[in-house]
């Protein structure tokens, strides 16, 4: 009876010891990450070094919390003489038994290594504006199997990672946080251009949504019916980028209304007699 109590003992005593110094080492890891990236300030205007470090230790940590982890249980099981008996007999047939593990999870381990791949490459970022599946939205969260767009209007897109390895995206804030904003208008040909550039100089100059940089109006097409005009215009990030959007168009075709309505568009029908040639 001792003897067995003093077994018990040990092996509870070992896996206490395991598990604690599981726990230390989660602990350091994400001390780790805590003093690396607080000197790094994600929601700042010029945030792209910040969002780059947060993502590569974000990712880097959950990789090594799911290596210690398996490792742990791993050195935990093969404690019981029983279960490292049963372990051995695995071994030798691990030929047949790799081979049926692989395909079964094939999946997890491909998603496994794109989320290795995106903290290398990162071809997104937390907080990049992305527009996927038709949809426009920030990443929010990234895993080792799945990344979590925030939408628009509030809802959660989630994709597996190696949807960002293996399918076109578009991604705003690869490089830079800075965004150019368009917005068109479809107006008549009597539409005066240059009043039109002085008009949305004199908007962006009173907004604080405007960078100051880029401003310009385009013709870009013209039909039978319309022309097609674009205004441009720049901004510090994409959802600023949006309201100024918003407000310029409105200010644009406010100021047509109000000074020059013979500008907007216009269906024109032409009417020819017949009866004088007769």
């Amino acid at each position: 009876g001792l003897e067995d109590f003093g077994a018990w003992f040990r092996k509870v005593s070992t896996l206490l010891f395991i598990v604690s110094f599981t726990w230390l080492l989660i602990r350091i890891i994400k001390l780790i990450k805590q003093l690396v990236i607080r000197n790094y300030d994600v929601h700042s205007p010029n945030n792209l070094k910040a969002r780059k470090v947060y993502t590569q230790f974000t990712i880097l940590e959950r990789i090594l919390i799911f290596l210690i982890i398996i490792m742990a249980t791993g050195v935990a099981l093969m404690s019981f003489e029983e279960i490292r008996e049963i372990g051995i007999s695995i071994f030798a047939s691990a030929g047949v038994a790799g081979i049926i593990i692989g395909f079964s999870a094939q999946k997890m381990i491909g998603a496994i290594l794109a989320g290795i791949q995106i903290a290398i490459a990162q071809p997104i970022k937390i907080d990049d504006v992305v527009v996927v599946e038709g949809e426009w939205g920030r990443i929010e969260q990234i895993t080792l199997t799945y990344v979590v767009v925030a939408i628009w209007d509030k809802r959660r897109l989630v994709l597996p990672t190696t949807y960002f390895i293996e399918k076109p995206f578009q991604n705003w804030t690869k490089t830079t946080a800075d965004i150019l904003g368009t917005v068109f208008l479809y107006t008549d040909y009597k539409v005066p251009f240059e009043k039109l550039r002085e008009e949305l100089k004199r908007i962006l100059e009173n907004t604080d949504l405007w960078d100051g940089k880029v401003q310009n109006i385009q013709v870009t097409n013209a039909t039978g019916s319309h022309v097609e005009v674009r205004a441009l215009m720049s901004a510090k990030d994409s959802p600023t980028a949006w309201d100024l959007r918003v407000l310029v168009r409105e200010k644009l075709i406010t100021f047509l209304q109000e000074n020059y309505p013979e500008s907007l568009p216009h269906s024109r029908v032409f009417l020819k007699d017949e009866r004088k040639k007769e």
